[in-house]
């Protein structure tokens, strides 16, 4: 749910990186942050515990564009993958605008990514909001690991929808500015935005 600050004539979007845990959320979360100028990024909030590098979330602001006059700012979270924080996933969660699921593509991962899919249209669910509706990018990361699944059966199995989906060693940097671009593109056209 997009939060409007009339004072600052700004619209601020919220996009969620999901996915199973370890996969890659967080790893996209730190290139873009490391990668974008700093006037256009606020500050970075990492809370991590003995067992999972990310417990709640990432957050990263980003100015992009005006949506009805009003500038809008994208803040970016990751939510932490282990099946025993579906709590603080579903509070992230909340009033998301768009998601990007981010997928591993090893092969000893795939049926982690299956429920972690599934698992995320029952949390959208439970905060009113529709798989198949809500801006959604898929991401298959990892693509320089031996033993991955063939792109096909990704796409066969967890493109649903037929979104946009995009390749990524996101160590590295590879498909992760791409991935963002067409969220926020996807967010922004969603709420009637005009560049």
């Amino acid at each position: 749910m997009t939060m409007i600050n009339y004072a600052k004539k700004e619209i601020i979007c919220k996009v969620v990186y999901y996915g199973p845990g370890l996969c890659g959320k967080t790893t996209n979360l730190k290139f873009i942050y490391d990668n974008i100028m700093g006037q256009y990024k606020g500050k970075m909030i990492a809370l991590a515990t003995e067992s999972e590098r990310t417990l709640f979330f990432d957050f990263l602001p980003l100015d992009f564009g005006k949506i009805k006059n009003f500038n809008a700012k994208f803040q970016l979270y990751t939510v932490p993958g282990q099946a025993y924080y579906t709590n603080s996933r579903k509070l992230i969660l909340k009033g998301a605008d768009g998601v990007v699921f981010v997928a591993d593509s090893q092969t000893d991962r795939f049926e982690e990514n299956k429920e972690s899919l599934k698992d995320l249209a029952v949390n959208l669910r439970e905060q009113g909001l529709d798989i198949r509706k809500i801006p959604l990018v898929l991401q298959w990361n990892k693509r320089d690991l031996p033993n991955i699944v063939p792109i096909q059966t990704l796409e066969e199995t967890l493109n649903f929808r037929k979104v946009p989906t995009f390749e990524a060693v996101a160590a590295k940097g590879i498909g992760v500015f791409e991935t963002l671009k067409t969220i926020v593109k996807m967010v922004f056209v969603s709420l009637g935005g005009q560049g």
